[in-house]
């Protein structure tokens, strides 16, 4: 019998449409993963055995199957979406044990194209901070389980990396995306606001979370982008000469740039210009400012989302975070920081078409159980490994992050695209020439299952 887990999301439906193998066995297949390897990796909050068999059968009776682009692929939703059925627990003891009555539409949009909801994934408590870990378990990035696989959507790149998923869901409100997927070696891409619909939390952290795949494959991206976007985001193949800022300075004033990642982006520089596009080491004009406004949308959005919950029931780096935004969340509202910045970095872009940049500055921190530590140490490790991804949230414009490159550890490094409004199929087109010349292992090689 054919192996189907480590295989991508396009060979597994290009399968089933073909009926070369049904959606329930792709399915059985990716939980015998799951309970092989989770127990060492900490992806899963929720794993829906039995009702992802049931709606595995259901999607293989379907129609049109033959038409679905998703058709039986096995996929993971981050716990602060929707799945119809399930509580959704946003890493807390602080939420309701509820059942969703209906999907999340980016839910019910994966769904539709044929894909099979295997389980709900870890997170951070409120999706707050760069590591995943709460009381529901501790995410491990599969290349290197000593360490967290980022966040806030650390479940879901830790499901694809160590392939029990070949798709994810996740979102990015201050990196939560890009983060993960430069941990654990996956393709992402936060798209610009409004390109896919949001709906997370009590706000979208005033407008700057956006929802977006996590796969191993550009070309695995795209189509999980199309489908939840219900736009065509195919990867841009006549891209033209680009003019391409490489920029290795860190956004946050005082965050120094390890040489992995600064290496990392030199090699992704190297690749677009053999490949036409005009590249320059160029520092888009941040503001000193940066991190006060970064902080303060922050930890206004955690104010927000805390609101209606018992503080008793919240981690004590939740509840300093959620306190220290209460008094800012009107000016939160306003963005006025946020305007002040989008037209501060316009010119810059008028100059460049894409931004190259390390995606981190470092590896992620060790994987511990960061909830339980001071707000202080959290906010001090958060940003020292993470400056790069904040200000792309806080001007609203979309983000890609490669794989390229290694660490001693062996687990990747990778670098960050960011364009203008609209310029999501541009950078997928050059994160594909990337992918090409650089390709990285698609799947974590793990070892001694954990019953």
């Amino acid at each position: 019998m054919t192996d189907w887990t480590g295989r991508t999301a396009v060979d597994i439906a290009a399968a089933v449409r073909d009926k070369r193998v049904t959606p329930r066995e792709v399915v059985e297949q990716h939980l015998r993963r799951i309970r092989e390897w989770d127990g060492r990796i900490g992806a899963f909050r929720e794993v829906r055995a039995e009702r992802a068999l049931i709606e595995a059968d259901e999607t293989g009776a379907r129609g049109d199957l033959a038409e679905l682009p998703l058709a039986g692929v096995p996929v993971a939703v981050k716990d602060n979406l929707a799945v119809r059925g399930e509580a959704t627990r946003v890493g807390s003891a602080a939420t309701p044990d509820t059942p969703a009555a209906e999907d999340h539409v980016t839910v019910a949009r994966l769904r539709a194209a044929g894909a099979v909801v295997v389980g709900l994934t870890n997170v951070p408590e409120l999706c707050v901070f760069g590591t995943t870990d709460s009381p529901y378990g501790t995410a491990r990035n599969p290349w290197d389980t000593t360490r967290s696989a980022g966040g806030s959507s650390g479940g879901s790149a830790a499901a694809v990396a160590a392939g029990m998923v070949p798709v994810a869901l996740g979102n990015d409100g201050m990196g939560s995306l890009r983060i993960p997927a430069a941990n654990c070696g996956l393709v992402t891409v936060k798209p610009g606001h409004g390109v896919v619909p949001a709906g997370i939390g009590e706000g979208d952290w005033f407008a700057m979370a956006e929802n977006g795949p996590l796969a191993t494959t550009v070309e695995d991206t795209a189509l999980a982008l199309s489908v939840l976007a219900d736009a065509d985001y195919a990867p841009s193949g006549t891209l033209g000469s680009l003019r391409v800022a490489l920029s290795l300075r860190s956004p946050l004033a005082g965050i120094t740039v390890s040489e992995p990642y600064t290496s990392a982006a030199r090699d992704a520089a190297g690749v677009l210009m053999r490949a036409g596009h005009l590249v320059r080491r160029a520092d888009p004009p941040y503001p000193a400012s940066l991190g006060v406004t970064a902080l303060t949308q922050w930890t206004a959005g955690t104010a927000v989302d805390a609101r209606d919950l018992d503080p008793r029931l919240l981690a004590r780096r939740t509840r300093v975070h959620a306190a220290v935004g209460r008094p800012f969340v009107d000016r939160a509202r306003e963005g006025r920081a946020r305007t002040a910045l989008r037209q501060r970095l316009e010119p810059f872009f008028g100059a460049y078409d894409v931004l190259l940049t390390p995606a981190l500055a470092r590896r992620a921190p060790r994987a511990a159980e960061w909830h339980e530590r001071g707000w202080l140490r959290n906010l001090v490790a958060n940003s020292a490994y993470s400056p790069f991804t904040p200000p792309w949230n806080l001007v609203g414009w979309p983000a890609l992050v490669v794989p390229l490159g290694t660490l001693p550890s062996g687990a990747p490094t990778a670098v960050q695209l960011v364009g203008r409004p609209g310029s999501e199929a541009a950078l997928l087109g050059l994160a594909a020439g990337i992918e090409r010349a650089r390709p990285w292992r698609r799947t974590a090689p793990l070892d001694q299952p954990v019953d």
